[in-house]
């Protein structure tokens, strides 16, 4: 969830709450009075009502809220089967502590480091190597990490920035092996948060208990790929399983041939 949520009362001008649509980008708001969610004004409720100059006058009071305990799969099924997009979330006082929106359920489902994932590929090594291995969840530094990957999309970076903004990046996964840290998966985790000038990126790490260099690095090695200023970054296409049609696609390939 989404813990800086920008709320209104019941006394915002709507002349206001339009101001903040405009200037942050978001379609709804929830309505807030000592702590605790009153109501949600969206955009909706601007474009259908007719119009008044408060948002306590078009605001909707029947609203779904979660506890922060709720799970995400659960929280995910309440908003398909209301139909809401966005879901404020109470601690045990009833007290807003945050916000989820339909976004940040996609976004959380997308390359997710899962558990499973990284057991999976754990076990994959060992078998593989014939060796034991150690797991930890940490923060790793992102300067001695080996990268693995010779190019990234400026598209997925701005979606990962977004995540790491909001607390929503799911960790990495890395391999150390001797005293090298091999990035596995997260490359575009990684790339924004440099960006973003952190120092560390949190990350599960698998620990071989010899050292072995990996496939992927002797990969990475042939590719030329030994830190991060190696990757190159495509600003021009975007991922390779998106098509674009329309006019958009037609100003975009003027603009290839410029």
């Amino acid at each position: 969830m989404t813990r800086a949520v920008i709320t209104v009362t019941p006394d915002t001008p709507n002349a206001e709450v339009l101001q903040l649509m405009k200037h942050t980008g978001h379609d709804g708001f929830p309505v807030k009075v000592d702590g605790e969610v009153i109501g949600m004004v969206t955009a909706f409720d601007l474009l259908l009502k007719p119009w008044v100059h408060e948002v306590k006058d078009i605001m909707s009071t029947d609203i779904v809220v979660a506890d922060q305990s709720m799970s995400l799969n659960d929280a995910s099924r309440v908003m398909f089967r209301m139909g809401i997009s966005r879901l404020p979330v109470i601690d045990e006082n009833g007290i807003l502590v945050g916000i989820i929106t339909n976004t940040d359920i996609v976004r959380s489902h997308i390359e997710r480091s899962t558990p499973t994932k990284v057991n999976y590929f754990k076990k994959t090594l060992e078998q593989l190597y014939d060796i034991k291995t150690k797991l930890v969840h940490e923060k790793v530094i992102i300067d001695r990490l080996r990268p693995t990957q010779n190019k990234v999309y400026a598209d997925e970076l701005q979606g990962r920035t977004y995540e790491l903004e909001r607390g929503l990046a799911e960790p990495t996964i890395v391999v150390k092996t001797g005293n090298r840290f091999i990035l596995v998966d997260g490359h575009h985790r990684t790339i924004a948060a440099r960006k973003l000038g952190y120092r560390e990126i949190d990350s599960y790490v698998i620990t071989l208990d010899e050292d072995i260099k990996l496939g992927m690095e002797k990969t990475a090695d042939k590719d030329g790929i030994f830190s991060f200023e190696d990757i190159e970054i495509i600003d021009d296409a975007q991922h390779p399983l998106i098509a674009i049609t329309g006019p958009l696609r037609k100003e975009m390939d003027k603009e290839n041939k410029k």
